[in-house]
């Protein structure tokens, strides 16, 4: 499974891209909004960062208005993916884009039927909201898992699937087990599949212990 980051902070991405770990970014509207800058200056920056698949979001309601704001951000470079909310009009914008050859993330996913939508419209990747279904009290690793079964059963559905809305390294290794492409996470919880107290006491051990060895 890929890792994506999900975040507008450019030094967020450049410190997490640094270790290895990412091949794309996501950002939307909020997460831009947080970062206090221009969006296509965001989106400019980041593409000088990672060399893979980075989201951007439209915020148009009407189908031909979604077209007409993603070429501009097609255009910004080979990598940028247009990000659309799923809904009638989301899906009429997709099928649009996937015919002009410009690459799209359906968002907002909360159901399979709603991933096989989107699918059929021609979407590069499909993004289920697992946590925000933890939040009302329904397993979104469910859905993750509907999804993965829907698509495999079908070969003629090459559309990825980004688990999103991740709140916790064991979503991360839940979604990896049940066969998702790609997982979109948090500055933080990278950070936090980075540390495990007994790997940190270890090298304090390590460290503790080699300054007893003679070094003469």
């Amino acid at each position: 499974m890929k890792l994506f980051i999900d975040t507008a902070i450019v030094d967020e991405i450049r410190e997490v891209n640094d270790m290895g770990v990412i091949c794309g970014v996501t950002t939307n509207p909020s997460l831009i909004a947080k970062s206090g800058r221009k969006f296509e200056d965001v989106v400019k920056e980041i593409t000088t960062i990672v060399d893979g698949p980075i989201s951007a979001e439209v915020t148009a309601k009407d189908p031909d208005e979604m077209v007409e704001q993603a070429k501009p951000l097609a255009a910004l470079h080979k990598n940028i993916i247009i990000k659309i909310p799923f809904n009638k009009e989301g899906l009429i914008a997709c099928k649009k884009m996937t015919a002009l050859g410009i690459k799209t993330n359906v968002t907002l996913i909360f159901s399979a039927a709603q991933a096989l939508l989107a699918a059929k419209a021609g979407a590069t990747y499909v993004s289920p909201f697992l946590g925000r279904l933890d939040d009302i009290g329904t397993d979104g690793m469910n859905l993750i898992e509907e999804i993965v079964d829907v698509f495999d059963a079908d070969p003629a559905i090459e559309t990825e699937i980004i688990a999103a809305s991740v709140r916790n390294p064991i979503h991360v290794i839940q979604a990896a087990r049940l066969g998702c492409d790609i997982a979109t996470v948090p500055y933080k919880v990278i950070m936090q599949m980075l540390n495990h107290p007994l790997t940190v006491n270890g090298i304090a051990q390590f460290d503790k212990d080699w300054a007893t060895v003679p070094k003469d």
